[in-house]
């Protein structure tokens, strides 16, 4: 477990408990707890009800990221997120049918029509299929991003279980939740802030 790994999840989820950052990094609680208390030691995590980065801690991981950046292949980076945006464009108009009927300006779903909902839902499996590759050609560069498919895998395979809470339930690792950060991964990966993103049209 790197002192970047962890910054970069603590950031990502905002808040977090250890128990729920021990989950997200794959690891169990005693195998995080040495370096989470030397971050927090150290400044770096502040410790209260949960977990969330200090200015000191978003410093040292801005330095760690443009450190892990400079040794990438950029060109696959950029291949990797401009690829990366076609999917999201799917996805988020998935998202948008599952939460809306009748597009963005529809009426909340109620999910109480069975085939809008599985047609819907069906679309899932292609947009996980397509957006593996592209993990995989970007962790060629950032080996830590395959995590990433093992989360999205898992948040799919729950909701093909009919577990469709995660598809978009916020403070889980759902589809959704893990999709946006590793949206913000690659927006990093490419040495943008999500602001400057949005400004070239990529929102989550």
């Amino acid at each position: 477990m790197t002192e970047l790994s962890v910054l970069q999840a603590v950031r990502l989820k905002g808040r977090v408990t250890p128990a729920d950052l021990a989950v997200t990094l794959g690891d169990d609680l005693d195998g995080i707890t040495p370096i989470v208390e030397q971050l927090t030691e150290s400044g770096l995590l502040v410790d209260g009800t949960a977990l969330k980065i200090s200015p000191s801690g978003r410093a040292r991981l801005e330095t760690l990221l443009a450190e892990e950046r400079s040794g990438i292949d950029s060109a696959t980076i950029a291949a990797a997120y401009q690829d990366f945006r076609a999917v999201n464009a799917d996805f988020k108009a998935l998202v948008t049918d599952w939460q809306l009927k009748g597009g963005p300006a529809g009426k909340p779903n109620p999910h109480d029509d069975a085939e809008y909902d599985a047609a819907v839902l069906a679309r899932l499996d292609d947009v996980h299929a397509r957006v593996v590759p592209i993990i995989d050609a970007a962790a060629t560069q950032l080996p830590r991003l395959n995590a990433y498919s093992s989360k999205l895998l898992v948040a799919l395979g729950k909701v093909n279980d009919g577990e469709t809470a995660w598809l978009t339930r916020p403070l889980i690792d759902s589809y959704h939740t893990v999709w946006f950060e590793l949206h913000e991964e690659l927006i990093g990966a490419m040495g943008l802030t999500r602001e400057e993103a949005a400004r070239s049209g990529d929102a989550q």
